[in-house]
């Protein structure tokens, strides 16, 4: 009998994941026949998306080669897919020379995940997109305080020291933590006063944190203010020029540098890749990550638009909902290929968030049957590192 093809659009975490799922419960074999597993991805390495701030910051590499991570018994191919054809059972994609090209399929699973939010472009700033962005940030700031080291107004000093970051959601709460940790480590080396490093977090909301208790927001403010970062609440960042972020409030802060961190859109590829998709872009699937019309195809992960059918709720676009995803349908394919019921869909029963806040400072909260549990400190950001090398299937 003729192998099966199990093809993986997309390498990020909820594709490594599912890939990991799929292969484990299978083990590679079904009703006799072998299963070869295809995975593929436009970036040469899986990038550590959640971990995009740290380029930032520092020097380090959040890009890891396929050959460092591949398990035996998978391909790679490098390219972009361009369209499904789901009659014919085939996606055609782009190499990196330029090349079209076309691979059969008896599984395939979608999982291009999502893209950081850009501002319009005469909004000016910079969004922290990609790892190029994120050395891009890190180059100017530094850029910056040495200009400020040798600057005798201490107005443009000051302007030179000061940064933005909008956007206060988890991305945008540990980025700023990173970089005004940072900043004032290198305003020291450069003999500038590291207390005169202001790093302002412009938050829409009235405070931090709404998926939480109120006291979740005030520990996260209280620690944010101990690594040198302002909370600014109900301000919006309108638009950065010529060294001036205006507020929605009409407020002007001067500023060397913001940063954007406004939050995710689903993959702007899958609008052409025939699938069907909601009005904002997300792939519509059942209960048991099917989709819809396009029989053996799944898709998860921020890409897809997932509810639990008991209450109607939508799965987040978070790490945590896509690996919890990725298990399930690794059990959803089993049974869906030995023609039984297959399990589906819950959401997850349990509300936990791991924030990082700088080294060995963090801030865990979970809550289950309404009590809530916290964990900070050196212990919080050990559990988020966990969780960070959980997510690209490191542990």
């Amino acid at each position: 009998m003729n192998d099966l093809t199990c093809i993986i659009v997309g390498g990020g975490h909820a594709g490594l994941q599912a890939l990991k799922a799929i292969k484990e419960t299978t083990q590679g074999m079904v009703n006799g026949r072998r299963i070869r597993f295809v995975l593929i991805d436009n970036q040469p390495g899986h990038v550590r998306k959640i971990l995009l701030f740290r380029p930032a910051v520092g020097e380090e590499e959040i890009m890891i080669p396929w050959m460092h991570w591949f398990p035996e018994g998978v391909e790679f191919v490098q390219g972009t897919v361009t369209s499904v054809d789901s009659g014919g059972k085939r996606i055609r994609y782009m190499d990196t020379q330029g090349n079209d090209a076309r691979i059969q399929y008896d599984l395939l699973v979608v999982a291009v995940g999502s893209i950081v939010r850009r501002p319009n472009p005469d909004q000016g700033g910079i969004a922290l997109t990609d790892p190029g962005t994120a050395a891009e940030i890190r180059e100017r700031w530094r850029g910056n305080l040495r200009k400020a080291a040798g600057e005798t107004n201490p107005e443009e000093r000051k302007r030179l020291m000061t940064i933005a970051v909008g956007g206060a959601g988890i991305s945008g709460i540990e980025t700023s933590a990173e970089l005004a940790l940072a900043m004032r480590k290198e305003a020291a080396a450069l003999g500038l006063n590291s207390p005169d490093i202001s790093v302002y977090l412009l938050n829409t909301q009235d405070r931090l944190f709404p998926e939480g208790p109120e006291i979740i927001g005030r520990k996260l403010e209280l620690t944010l203010s101990g690594c040198g970062v302002s909370v600014l609440h109900n301000r919006k960042a309108v638009r950065e020029e010529a060294g001036v972020v205006t507020l929605s409030n009409g407020d002007r802060l001067p500023v060397s540098l913001c940063i954007w961190t406004i939050g995710l859109i689903p993959n702007p590829a899958l609008r052409s890749m025939g699938l069907p998709l909601t009005p904002e872009g997300q792939v519509l699937v059942d209960e048991c990550y099917r989709v819809q019309g396009a029989p053996g195809v799944y898709s998860i992960g921020d890409c897809a638009r997932i509810f639990d059918p008991r209450n109607g709720k939508a799965d987040q676009m978070t790490c945590k909902e896509g690996g919890i995803q990725a298990d399930r349908l690794g059990k959803i394919v089993m049974a869906d290929l030995e023609s039984r019921p297959a399990p589906v869909h819950k959401k997850v029963p349990l509300d936990f968030y791991c924030i990082g806040l700088g080294e060995n400072r963090g801030l865990v909260w979970g809550r289950k049957w309404g009590l809530n549990m916290i964990i900070t400190g050196k212990p919080a950001w050990k559990l988020r590192n966990i969780a960070w090398k959980a997510g690209s299937k490191l542990l």
